[in-house]
């Protein structure tokens, strides 16, 4: 190039000039809109950044409100206040905000449009209207890959999973819980809790006491897997005024007997001659042993107490009331120090899988977690401990087995001092047992 001017400098002939003359408005042309085009794709970039980044909070209340669309659009306007970094005002009309139809598996859908208008700096002086620059995004919600064991269904401010003290937990599958906190679930003391991945719809405070492959906060709520199983009253044998056929004597109740120690399973029949299912609570005093024949054990508006040993295959426990009424009490479980509980839920029918189940009209204690087991408690488990509306509590050294177990509870905590020697384990593995692993934690991507 040097070597061109310097012959065009020397040339002394007129119509050199005048070529130059000519071709110097295409070069200073070319510069002009290569600045242009430059700062063009700047801003087309930037904005683009901005709608995608609108679109996923909307997204993000969405799963919050549903379609009210107010509170989308004011979502969607307060991320472009944090992110929207054109330095150009966005044009009247803008943002476009639309709550699209579910598409297959992509649900709860925001469609955002942005659209800015500035003259550019050359070609600005040849064009009337300054050119609009516009940027369109789609985001969703869309199915989670990772299995989970733990499902914690706190749906507040509330943490979600704890584990403190010297607990220990092993599983080669995850826990999630739909806390919003900012600790939504929480590892602390000497704790160790192992898990494929810890999600959350809220944030994750990182600890070395949590040992994940992968953390996984603001991901979308999870549903419930058992929000639609609800107990019959009607498959209740519990009704008052029935006569109890029990050891040879007819004897009327008007109320469900206790089922303990003493209670006569091959005896025991209503005035129908129907099994007696259902109990006013369950009793296991230390040194008693019950083993509960394959089936569904009803306790009607009572609590489950496990302080001696108990076992049953096919078997749910089912707490609940025979009372309609929404405000009708509902029982816990306590498995103590010192218990021993074998239990295994059934592999087909309308309990598949559930081993516990807590009607979900338990009344939540807040941060408490009245459901536990405790102390020196062993055996083993296999099938869903249900709790939707209350905590459920580990607690102390003892050595049970939760190797085919899950957990489905508004809260879930881990503590006490069984990490040495007694970590708990969870395998994912147990669909030959009818006992699922839950695929989920929705997340929220980008689709278009």
């Amino acid at each position: 190039m040097r070597k061109l001017l310097n012959r065009v400098w020397n040339d002394e002939r007129g119509n050199v000039l005048v070529v130059m003359g000519a071709t110097l408005p295409l070069f200073i042309g070319a510069a002009g809109l290569a600045t242009d085009t430059i700062q063009w794709t700047l801003w087309k970039r930037q904005l683009q950044r901005a709608a995608d980044s609108a679109a996923i909070a909307g997204v993000y209340e969405r799963v919050q409100v549903k379609d009210d669309k107010d509170k989308v659009e004011a979502a969607v306007d307060k991320d472009l206040a944090l992110n929207h970094h054109t330095g150009i005002p966005l044009s009247s009309g803008y943002p476009e905000v639309d709550l699209l139809a579910d598409d297959g598996d992509q649900t709860l859908r925001v469609y955002v449009k942005l659209s800015v208008a500035r003259p550019l700096s050359f070609s600005g002086m040849f064009m009337s209207d300054p050119p609009e620059i516009q940027a369109e995004s789609i985001a969703a919600s869309v199915p989670g890959t990772d299995d989970y064991c733990v499902i914690s269904l706190e749906d507040t401010s509330t943490t979600g999973i704890t584990g403190s003290g010297n607990a220990g937990v092993e599983m080669d599958c995850g826990m999630i819980t739909n806390s919003t906190a900012a600790n939504s679930a929480i590892a602390k003391g000497n704790v160790t809790m192992r898990a494929s991945v810890i999600a959350s719809v809220g944030g994750i405070q990182e600890s070395d006491n949590w040992v994940v492959d992968k953390y996984d906060p603001y991901v979308s709520k999870m549903k419930d897997p058992y929000g639609d199983v609800n107990p019959d009253p009607n498959d209740m044998n519990c009704t008052a005024q029935k006569v109890v056929v029990q050891g040879g004597k007819n004897t009327t109740t008007t109320a469900a007997p206790v089922l303990n120690a003493s209670f006569d399973f091959v005896n025991s029949k209503t005035s129908g001659g129907d099994p007696i299912n259902c109990f006013s609570s369950i009793d296991v005093q230390p040194g008693d042993t019950i083993n509960l024949p394959p089936g569904v054990y009803y306790v009607d508006g009572g609590n489950a107490r496990v302080q001696g040993k108990l076992t049953g295959k096919d078997v749910t426990i089912v707490l609940t009331n025979s009372n309609t009424s929404t405000t009708a009490p509902i029982g816990t479980f306590d498995m103590n120090a010192g218990a021993e509980m074998t239990l295994s839920a059934p592999s087909s029918g309308d309990w598949a899988g559930l081993a516990i189940f807590q009607d979900r009209r338990a009344v939540n204690k807040n941060k408490l977690n009245p459901n536990k087991i405790n102390g020196g408690s062993t055996g083993i488990i296999e099938g869903v401990l249900y709790f939707p509306n209350q905590g459920l509590a580990y607690n102390g050294n003892g050595t049970s087995s939760f190797i085919c177990t899950r957990i489905v509870a508004r809260r879930v905590e881990f503590s006490g001092n069984n990490s040495t020697g007694n970590t708990n384990k969870f395998e994912k593995d147990c669909a030959h047992m009818g006992i699922p692993t839950f695929e989920g934690g929705r997340l929220i991507r980008l689709v278009a």
